[in-house]
């Protein structure tokens, strides 16, 4: 704590991201204020255990927080951005995966001035996960690092942290979409467990359990990837023209297609594979 002084952080959504944050800074001695008005009775047990402060709206939130992040679904972030905007009297953070010219809009709604485009490197299991940060207040969010954050600072330009998410996802997503095309081939060849033999053989032990994870993954999270690819395809779009990321994006939007609807959990690629037929 800063002076002996409770810090209170609050949040603007309190779903995955949100409640693992709250659950680290309540041990550290935060206060973590919310609002669960309108959501679902989960989130607000969820809330209600964990021991946050319950909010009656997001105005109430950001009057009472130090730090205030939101963490959203893509499409509300300006929004949300608009309504408190106003009533910030911390530092604002926008956490959400969106596109940089969207957290632009976003961030130009809060009076204060005192922003940040943070964008999570990774899916958030713990606080381990890099943050990157950049923006005004950055090095004020950066801070929170005392208390078991990754928050790397990497400019005061709103937007790069956004833009280096989007160029990640463009490899990572990119990478999968190969692996899938290459991986059904040999599926359907007999050839599949040869060629993951092969492969961990030029790419290093444990190459075949990263492989399979992925596969499983790209197919329970396909439409999310989907929706995600059309971002990162429409920022590329605006620096060079892409192909990778359309082939990206169509290898996602097919897997999509095919699985949407069922109800099964992928033990093993084989299982992704009986389902999808071409790519």
């Amino acid at each position: 704590m800063v002076g002996g002084d409770i810090i209170r952080v609050g949040f603007i959504g309190f779903g995955e991201v949100a409640s693992i944050m709250a659950s680290k800074l309540l041990e550290e001695g935060f206060e973590v204020l919310t609002s669960t008005s309108g959501r679902s009775e989960r989130t607000r047990k969820l809330a209600r255990d964990l021991g946050v402060v319950d909010c009656a709206n997001i105005r109430e939130v950001s009057r009472g927080s130090d730090i205030l992040i939101s963490a959203v679904t893509p499409g509300v972030a300006v929004r949300v951005a608009r309504e408190v905007g106003d009533h910030v009297r911390g530092v604002y953070v926008d956490i959400n995966n969106v596109a940089p010219a969207t957290v632009k809009r976003a961030l130009e709604n809060i009076r204060n001035g005192r922003v940040v485009d943070a964008a999570i490197m990774g899916r958030i299991k713990d606080l381990k996960v890099k943050i990157l940060a950049c923006g005004s207040a950055a090095d004020e969010f950066a801070r929170l690092n005392d208390y078991g954050f990754n928050i790397k600072v990497v400019s005061d330009c709103v937007g790069d942290a956004s833009a280096l998410k989007m160029l990640r996802s463009s490899y990572t997503k990119g990478v999968s979409a190969l692996l899938l095309e290459t991986l059904l081939a040999a599926y359907h060849l007999g050839l599949d467990g040869s060629l993951l033999d092969i492969l961990e053989e030029t790419e290093g032990d444990g190459f075949r359990e990263r492989a399979i994870s992925r596969v499983i993954s790209s197919a329970f999270h396909s439409r999310r990837r989907y929706e995600e690819m059309k971002d990162v395809e429409s920022f590329l779009s605006e620096n060079i023209t892409p192909i990778m990321s359309k082939c990206t994006l169509r290898t996602f939007k097919r897997m999509m297609e095919q699985l949407e609807g069922l109800d099964v959990e992928f033990e093993d690629y084989a299982a992704v594979f009986g389902y999808i037929k071409d790519l």
